[in-house]
């Protein structure tokens, strides 16, 4: 009997069985810093403001920044890939990130903060697309669903427990952890990526002089300015802000001079043609969906919990943590389920306990602590894994490891962007729906009926016994009332937004059956490669 054992190349990387493992921790280490980068700068905005003294609108742009660069990393990634390699892009983009992300918490001012941020997004922003690189062309084809499997839940792991880090963080430590956490896992990523995925081919300067530098410029500038319309464009009122309508049209007109070069071009670094396979726009349409979903219930849940709850950033967590630790347990059988059973059933079911999940979340209360979220989130919990594992699964089989550049980059984007409309819709949803409920609410208060002169009474007795001015007593009942119209106004749009989302579950629901005969169709002629 042989024993194959892992052996060192004279550079120190590891050859043999073990290399793809090193290689596959790696990359996993991106694409859980990728996600908590974002997350994590969410949760800790307020803080992040206080310590830079800056205003509420000028920080809003802390958000917006980082999101712009690690979208235009995610798209600059297939171009510099094919010219440098893999695997020297996603050493250099560790060092830019572990750069910007050691200098930001020493930032003097808020412009030195949003340029740190920028090139911190620019480096995290090419992980999620190298992982699935790596994962398509190194893994073993017998783990090559396992691997896909772990990206999946590490990805929505690490989102649902950036609350609670930066609650640590915050409440423990200091602001500065929100971006010096990384300090501790990027060497250990680097080291992992070193010694662990295949050395590049040597490289070849003659690419880069044909490098469709107009592409990516058109695709940077077009997306970029498309992502910070839709991320200010509830503070700012949308159309009823120059500087928003501005940004989506000047978007809209680069993104289009984006596709048009790359169809007509002879040799496109991102090969849009392969989304004329009609049932690849449908699996990202639903991973956007997904996404739309997932950060959509991300939003209303903690918000909820601040707004009429009074918690801070490690009881928030101690919610959405029921999202990320029921992802360890099913991930395994999950992907050994995926070896023998259809994917699309499994997306289909996944897709149906989100919807109930999100309908299980509209019977909302003023009065539910975190116990009352847990049966819904748990519930959540394992529809995301089983669909996104699902998703992620079928998108792999249905390209060739030739494709993998265009589709990791289509797979950062539709997370990016799904994510981002998804918060910019629930964010003016909600504010809007809560504008509407607090009008209707208040027409009962108006038109003196019998339950709100009633509840005035109550609290005018109350008042009264610390209060010996009758008519101040007065003006403190009506205050008393008014915050009580205003708490049940933001529930009642809370569970509108529930309601909506489930919506968006169903569609997706559907959607999927689609997918089902679209790749039924492409397997018979061809399948994945």
């Amino acid at each position: 009997m042989t024993v194959a054992i892992a052996s060192a190349t004279p550079d120190g990387r590891v050859s043999g069985p073990l290399a793809p493992y090193v290689g596959l921790l790696g990359v996993l280490l991106g694409t859980m810093m990728s996600t908590l980068d974002t997350r994590v700068t969410v949760f800790g905005l307020a803080d992040l403001r206080g310590a830079l003294d800056t205003g509420f609108d000028e920080g809003a742009w802390i958000t917006t920044v980082l999101g712009i660069g690690q979208l235009i990393g995610g798209i600059c990634c297939p171009y510099l890939a094919t010219v440098i390699g893999p695997r020297r892009m996603l050493l250099g983009a560790i060092l830019v990130f572990f750069v910007a992300t050691m200098l930001a918490p020493f930032s003097p001012n808020l412009r030195a903060y949003l340029v740190a941020q920028f090139l911190g997004g620019l480096g995290s922003g090419t992980f999620i697309p190298l992982t699935i690189i790596f994962i398509l062309r190194h893994m073993p084809k017998g783990l090559l669903v396992y691997g896909l499997a772990i990206y999946a839940m590490n990805s929505e792991f690490s989102q649902n427990i950036a609350a609670s880090l930066e609650g640590f963080y915050t409440d423990n430590w200091s602001w500065r952890w929100i971006d010096g956490q990384y300090g501790l896992l990027l060497p250990a990523m680097f080291a992992c990526v070193w010694f662990g995925m295949p050395r590049d081919e040597p490289y070849d300067s003659g690419k880069l002089r044909v490098l469709d530098w107009p592409a990516i410029l058109y695709a940077s500038l077009g997306f970029g300015l498309l992502f910070a319309g839709i991320d200010q464009g509830n503070r700012l009122d949308w159309t009823r802000s120059g500087l928003v309508c501005g940004l989506l049209l000047a978007g809209a007109v680069a993104a289009a001079c984006f596709v048009i070069r790359e169809l007509t071009v002879a040799r496109p670094a991102i090969d849009l043609r392969i989304l004329s396979r009609g049932y690849l726009i449908l699996l990202f349409v639903l991973l956007a969906g997904f996404r739309f979903i997932i950060l959509s219930t991300g939003y209303i849940i903690p918000n909820y919990l601040q707004t009429i709850q009074n918690y801070r950033g490690l009881q928030i967590g101690s919610v959405l943590i029921w999202i990320a630790l029921p992802q360890f347990l099913i991930v395994l059988p999950l992907a050994a389920a995926l070896t023998r059973i259809d994917p699309r059933w499994t997306l289909g079911v996944g897709t149906a306990l989100i919807g109930v999940a999100c309908l299980l979340a509209t019977g909302l209360t003023d009065q539910w602590v975190t116990d009352d979220f847990v049966p819904s989130q748990a519930i959540q919990a394992v529809g995301q894994s089983l669909a996104l594992t699902s998703l992620v699964v079928l998108i792999a089989r249905a390209t060739s490891t030739a494709e993998a550049v265009t589709i990791g980059t289509f797979m950062q984007t539709s997370r990016l962007f799904g994510g981002e409309v998804g918060i910019g819709f629930m964010q003016t949803f909600v504010r809007v729906r809560e504008q509407i409920h607090s009008n209707l609410l208040g027409l009962h208060v108006q038109s003196q009926d019998d339950q709100s002169m009633s509840r005035l009474l109550d609290y005018s007795r109350v008042l009264g016994t610390h209060i010996s001015d009758a008519s101040e007593a007065a003006v403190q009942s009506v205050k008393l009332l008014a915050n009580v119209v205003g708490r049940q106004a933001f529930v009642l749009a809370c569970i509108d937004g529930f309601q909506a989302a489930a919506a968006v579950a169903a569609m997706c629901w559907i959607l999927a059956a689609f997918v089902a005969s679209g790749l039924s169709s492409a397997q018979k002629t061809g399948g994945p490669k």
